[in-house]
């Protein structure tokens, strides 16, 4: 991945967000995704493809659900950025964080990780 890549993935600002939740919480599914940033599950799933295309994001599968996370190959200076912006934080942040933890029906990863 490039600088350029990497700014290219993030000039959008649900893919920024969906960005530092992932950064925040390691792994989310899109259900998580759409409950945190209040869109729609087709606008979600379009970020994340473009995400995981990009090599910022890879993708699991486990049972009925698909878990994204920032690409374990991602440049070490990649990752920097992306702390560095999850740091900056911000009221939008915070919203997005309340809404994702008070989520019901939130999958279980410890039940499809044993």
């Amino acid at each position: 991945m490039t600088p350029t890549e990497l700014f290219k993935a993030l000039a959008d600002e649900t893919r920024v967000r969906i960005t530092q939740q992932i950064v925040r919480e390691g792994e989310l599914c899109v259900c998580e995704l759409t409950a945190a940033l209040e869109q729609s599950q087709p606008k979600i799933s379009r970020h994340l493809a473009l995400l995981r295309s990009s090599g910022l994001l890879q993708d699991r599968r486990a049972g009925q659900w698909i878990y994204y996370r920032l690409h374990p190959q991602l440049p070490a200076w990649a990752a920097e950025i992306l702390t560095q912006v999850l740091n900056a934080d911000g009221p939008q942040l915070a919203e997005d964080q309340l809404r994702l933890h008070s989520m019901r029906d939130r999958p279980d990863r410890a039940s499809l990780c044993g």
